[in-house]
């Protein structure tokens, strides 16, 4: 599978857990549908014409993430007025957000209906070029968006490997439990319809380390080759 690899950055960032309303928390890294709002940003589509996107990018596209530093959060509270009487008096409202977000990013190109839209985006980064600002999130969290490297992946493959991205839970089996750093555990949405809905099935629980460290499991994992490097990584 055609594939290459970007890094993503800002000072701030919020992707909202569903579950939680009334004090939203966060994933601890961008999650697929994020990534794939964030590409709408980069190629100027519309929100109208997003909503056939996200579907069949959610099916076309494969993304894993590595933390090129560790999850840090904060906690901010905000009052929210309405307009027509800004001068009355509000609780705040708390938000938890990532400090300082960086991920390592891994693309890959699952079915050549969204060929176009891949490549648009791949030569976007490489020019640094975004129709829209990019953000981490929030419109008020932007993002950085750099080039890192064009390579290949392979087919799925099943064994035991070593990666620093995330792997799934339930689907691959830790082999190096020491307790020398922290293990991470979320469960990101993948999959969005075409009235901006969050499929609750379509979520997968993740397992991830720690920058800098990484992992051994066993299960399905890709191979990515660029000029460098081979890599491990899981796809979902």
């Amino acid at each position: 599978m055609n594939g290459f690899q970007l890094i993503i950055e800002g000072n701030w960032g919020h992707f909202k857990k569903p579950e939680t309303n009334n004090n939203p928390l966060s994933h601890d890294f961008i999650t697929k549908t994020a990534f794939i709002g964030l590409i709408g940003a980069v190629l100027g589509i519309e929100r109208e014409d997003m909503k056939s996107k996200f579907p069949q990018f959610s099916e076309d596209l494969l993304y894993g993430v590595q933390l090129l530093k560790p999850v840090k959060k904060v906690s901010w509270g905000f009052s929210s007025v309405k307009a027509i009487n800004p001068t009355i008096t509000a609780a705040p409202k708390y938000f938890e957000f990532l400090k300082d977000p960086c991920f390592l990013v891994s693309v890959a190109l699952k079915d050549e209906r969204s060929v176009s839209f891949f490549e648009n985006f791949k030569t976007s980064i490489k020019k640094e070029q975004a129709v829209y600002p990019p953000v981490l999130g929030w419109h008020n969290c932007p993002a950085n968006l750099q080039w890192k490297s064009d390579g290949e992946f392979s087919e799925s493959r099943n064994g035991i490997f070593e990666t620093k991205g995330f792997v799934l839970a339930g689907e691959h089996q830790l082999k190096n439990i020491s307790g020398e750093f922290r293990i991470g555990f979320d469960k990101l949405p993948t999959f969005q319809t075409d009235d901006f809905w969050n499929l609750p099935d379509k979520y997968k629980n993740i397992i991830y380390p720690d920058c800098p460290y990484s992992i051994s499991v066993e299960g399905d994992y890709y191979e990515y080759q660029s000029l460098k490097d081979i890599e491990k990584w899981c796809l979902i």
